[in-house]
């Protein structure tokens, strides 16, 4: 292991859900730290203008692709595209994600399939599509982002789909890192807790989340997105070398109790 074994230069990754919160938090992180960071979205004005950003903050080659994480032609082309941009691909983290807040009785069958398809299979047409390009060079390292929800059942809304997604996702990622071992490609995941982004910042105002989200929180306080940065360089880089099949919690304790 090299001197600094968190150093990401030379790297190449992707991240979905690129263009804003978690995932543009975890692509400033990777560029930070030194890698090359394509962003795959669905909003190619944000996207566009986020990797503007990143390349003249951080000084590192960046790509703004559009890709649905959901269609598999997308999803392949967009890889081929950061492949040959950057001669390769050795970071895949597939955040992209949505919750729906609907009661079990109530849910539709399409509303199910939307949370499945984008949660769950989404990570799994990211996965394999990175997963087969990192197999043909000789290893890499893939990150999904998962959720405490994965884990535990959040209280008072309901979410089922969102929290039975997460959970396969966790399972997902073990899965993986138990046949790609073999081919040097650690799986592993990170599962956020309550964070605090442009999507949230809100809800977090209320008090339904005052007395529940953040009152069962130990750390009393949402996190922010900046806060998963470690994990997922540390994930990215030699640091975690002997990691594969892990999911990595940072939920300011809302778990433990």
């Amino acid at each position: 292991m090299g001197e600094n074994s968190f150093c990401l230069d030379g790297k190449a990754a992707a991240v979905t859900g690129g263009a804003q919160g978690l995932g543009l938090a975890m692509a400033q992180a990777l560029a930070q730290a030194g890698a090359k960071v394509a962003l795959l979205d669905i909003d190619m004005e944000k996207c566009q203008a986020e990797a503007e950003k990143l390349q003249a903050e951080y000084g590192v080659e960046a790509l703004a692709l559009r890709a649905d994480v959901r269609k598999l032609d997308e999803m392949e082309k967009a890889v081929a595209e950061v492949v040959e941009r950057f001669g390769k691909l050795d970071i895949f983290v597939n955040n992209a994600g949505i919750c729906r807040n609907i009661k079990a009785e109530e849910m539709t069958l399409e509303e199910w399939q939307e949370v499945i398809d984008i949660n769950l299979t989404g990570v799994f047409i990211g996965s394999q599509v990175a997963g087969k390009r990192m197999i043909e060079q000789g290893g890499g390292s893939i990150i999904n982002i998962a959720s405490m929800s994965g884990s535990i059942v959040n209280v008072p809304q309901p979410q089922c789909s969102y929290n039975a997604s997460k959970a396969g996702v966790i399972h997902l990622t073990k899965s993986l890192a138990s046949e790609w071992a073999k081919y040097n490609i650690r799986v592993n995941a990170i599962s956020p807790g309550y964070m605090k982004t442009a999507m949230t910042e809100k809800t977090l105002e209320t008090d339904m989340a005052k007395d529940w989200w953040l009152r069962l929180t130990p750390m009393g306080r949402p996190g922010l997105p900046c806060e998963l940065g470690g994990a997922v360089v540390y994930l990215a880089s030699d640091a975690s070398s002997f990691m594969t099949g892990a999911d990595l919690i940072i939920d300011g304790g809302y778990t433990v109790w």
